[in-house]
């Protein structure tokens, strides 16, 4: 397989960039468990989704607003303060990915993120520029694991899924990628995957000060 894979497609989200509503609602909820509860019955998960498939922000905060009246400033926070949401760029996984591109390894992304938020990460983090295209959920209104967003990531950019591995923190998500003939990689941890990238001949060995980020 290590004469295979010459394209390398990452997940970003807590693969390359760490992100966690917890550290915006712990600054706004003085309860840690009251935190939890409102991450889980209002501004979930399967309600974030919707935005990550293209759903416009106003609308999606006005449908909560209108459920849940007394919680409507910390609803429209999830919004507005959406930056603070993010942990920051993950050490280890982008000195990885630095290291794939000096070695000229051909680098894509997938990524399920709404279409109005990705342009404030794009400023944040530089490294984003460092993909020869990234495919945005929002902006084509499919969320993994949809089979389809990844073959239109294949067909818009010409990848043999036999030659590119594909990795994501979501089991779900590698075993779609899978399913499309694509090697696949559970995320865990940058050391994880750096050993798995030396396997299979894609990176050589890390200098010690970049490997520990």
């Amino acid at each position: 397989m290590s004469r295979m894979v010459n394209t390398v497609i990452f997940d970003l989200g807590n693969v390359l960039i760490g992100w966690d509503p917890r550290r915006l609602y712990r600054q706004l909820i003085d309860d840690e468990s009251q935190v939890e509860w409102f991450l889980r019955e209002v501004c979930n998960s399967a309600w974030n989704e919707q935005q990550d498939a293209g759903r416009p922000w106003v609308e999606a905060t006005a449908v909560l607003r209108r459920q849940f009246p007394e919680h409507a400033a910390l609803i429209d926070a999830y919004h507005l303060r959406w930056e603070e949401t993010l942990v920051g760029p993950i050490e280890g996984s982008v000195a990885v990915l630095a290291a794939l591109k000096q070695r000229g390894v051909r680098l894509l992304a997938l990524t399920n993120w709404s279409q109005e938020t990705f342009p404030i990460a794009r400023q944040l983090y530089p490294f984003l520029g460092w993909f020869e295209g990234i495919v945005v959920s929002g902006e084509e209104r499919l969320v993994k694991p949809d089979l389809r967003i990844y073959q239109r990531l294949l067909d818009r950019y010409a990848v043999d899924p036999r030659t590119a591995l594909y990795i994501d923190d979501s089991a779900r998500n590698v075993i779609a990628a899978e399913a499309l003939g694509m090697h696949g990689w559970l995320f865990r941890d940058a050391d994880g995957l750096r050993e798995h990238l030396l396997e299979l001949g894609l990176l050589g060995e890390l200098p010690r000060e970049v490997a520990d980020g």
